[in-house]
Parts: structure tokens; C-alpha cells; sequence
């Protein structure tokens, strides 16, 4: 299909105060879901990634990875776990989580995005002490998940300094040395605060926050901090999105400008989102 040549012009000259805006502002963008595993999807994203590098945006990748650990897993006769929508992470599975997340995936990312002619530089939060944690503390033992107590940027900001998109895969060690499976929205969250980051987005397999979970046209596009609460108590935050909502609340809370949860399998959803005037998915200011 051709574009018209007016449709073009329109579509650059509304995306122009977006890029002013977010130009030389840090994005963290928290990759997850079916945009991982669909290889059209994942293009889109890496193309939009480097397309917002080159316009001046700084962006923070932070990757989850759970089919990736799911079939690695099921490969070595290990059964997959979740309580409370976290991954129960007992020493055997520890160990499978720091290799596909920090090895195989986080490498697999950094080479996607050099082949679509971007520059990034692959970490976790083990390197150079960037995310200390400690056990979990709740009603069920988790086993090796870790709650983050500090995050040291400087070697993310080191790499954005170098001209490098920093990659980040949520593995981190307590003072001790031992490993910890770390929720990948809730490192995006702090790593965003700590950054003081423009925007923090999230990336998921549905629209976003909707008042009825079975009807997409009833997406909530912007929520403040301060109406949480009563949408938990009517019901319409509730199962998974509890904790992803809880992490935009303290995101925000901590001084990240804005916050929003866009679905991760409509194609170039990120650009959508920052350069365009109706956004996508929905907002946490």
C-alpha cells in the first residue's frame, strides 16, 4: 500500500513536539509478553527502540523472559510454578533463570538490536552491583525471589553515556552473593524512579486497563495515582494487574512523570505511545 505523500508529512509533523519533548529524556521500557515471542513483533520493537535512540531519546530496555525459562525447564524435567503470579524459584531453578535471562535472552536482544543498526550493551543486575536485593518476605515462601532494596545507576547511565541502549535482564544477588529472581515489572519500576525517568512503559498482552476485562472498548486511558484504590475496591484492577498497576503507582509516586501499561501485540506500539497524539493503552499520572 502507498501513503500519501500529505498522510506522511501529517503523521511527521504531529510526532515533531513528541520527539522535542522526549529528546535526551530517559524512556524505560519494560519488554515483555507476546511481543517477545513473536518474531514480527519483536522486529517492530527493536526498530522502535533504535528509531528512538537515533531521534535522542535515551532508552532503558529491562526484559523479563518466562517462555524462555518455561521450555528451558520443561527441557531439563523441572515442572514451572507460580504463586500469587510470581515464579517459585527453588536452587535448581535459580540456576535456569540466570541463564536464560541473563545469557540467552539478554544476548539474543542486544543482537537484535544491532541488527536492525543500533548500539546496546547487555547487563543484569548482578553486574557491577547494579541491583542489591534480599529474600521476599511474604505468607508463602517463593524460594530464590528477591525484593530489591538499592539500585546503583551508574553503569546504566555509563552505557547510555557511551552512546549504548543498556539492555537489562532482572536476575540480582543479596549482600551475600546469592541469586535472586527479580519481577521484571517491579525492576523497571525502580530502576525508572532511580533514573528519575520521562516515562516508563509496560508492555503487555492486553490493552491495558479496561473496565470490563472482557470488552477492549472499555479501556481506561488515564488513571491517576490517587483513584487506585477505589478501582481495586469496585473490582476493575484485580488478579495480575494488581501488582503491574502497583508498580506504575510507585513509579509515579517516586517521581517518574508519567506511567503506561500499552498491549505489546499491536506493532509499533511503543511509537504509538511517545510520538504520537492519541497514545495508546493507559496512562498512570
Amino acid at each position: 500500500m502507498i501513503i500519501p505523500n500529505d498522510v506522511r508529512s501529517e503523521v511527521l509533523i504531529d510526532a515533531l513536539p513528541y520527539i522535542q519533548k522526549y529528546n535526551n529524556k530517559i524512556v524505560v521500557i519494560k519488554y515483555g509478553g507476546n511481543a517477545m515471542t513473536n518474531d514480527v513483533l519483536k522486529d517492530a520493537v527493536m526498530s522502535d527502540i533504535v528509531l528512538l535512540s537515533l531521534v535522542g531519546v535515551k532508552v532503558v530496555l529491562v526484559h523479563g523472559g518466562g517462555p524462555e525459562i518455561n521450555d528451558m525447564l520443561k527441557r531439563v524435567g523441572i515442572e514451572s510454578k507460580f504463586i500469587n503470579g510470581l515464579r517459585y524459584t527453588d536452587s535448581d531453578t535459580v540456576d535456569i533463570v540466570k541463564m536464560v535471562l541473563s545469557g540467552k535472552v539478554n544476548k539474543e536482544l542486544v543482537a537484535h538490536l544491532a541488527n536492525h543498526g543500533g548500539k546496546a550493551l547487555g547487563m543484569c543486575g548482578i553486574d557491577g552491583g547494579m541491583i542489591l536485593c534480599h529474600k521476599l518476605q511474604g505468607e508463602t515462601d517463593l524460594g530464590f525471589v528477591g525484593e530489591i532494596d538499592k539500585v546503583d545507576t551508574k553503569p546504566i547511565t555509563d552505557a547510555i553515556d557511551n552512546g549504548y541502549v543498556p539492555v537489562i535482564a532482572t536476575v540480582a544477588c543479596d549482600e551475600h552473593g546469592q541469586t535472586y529472581n527479580i519481577n521484571a515489572d517491579t525492576a523497571a519500576a525502580q530502576i525508572a524512579a532511580q533514573l528519575s525517568a520521562e516515562n516508563l512503559v509496560l508492555m503487555t498482552d492486553i490493552r491495558g486497563l479496561l473496565r470490563d476485562k472482557d470488552d477492549d472498548s472499555t479501556l481506561i486511558t488515564k488513571v491517576q495515582v490517587s483513584e487506585v484504590p477505589f478501582l481495586k475496591r469496585q473490582g476493575i484492577i484485580s488478579g495480575g494487574m494488581i501488582p503491574k498497576i502497583d508498580c506504575c503507582v510507585e513509579a509515579v509516586r517516586r517521581g517518574v512523570k508519567k506511567t503506561v501499561i500499552i498491549d505489546g501485540r499491536i506493532p509499533h506500539s511503543i511509537l504509538i505511545e511517545l510520538l504520537s497524539n492519541e497514545g495508546i493503552g493507559t496512562q498512570f499520572v
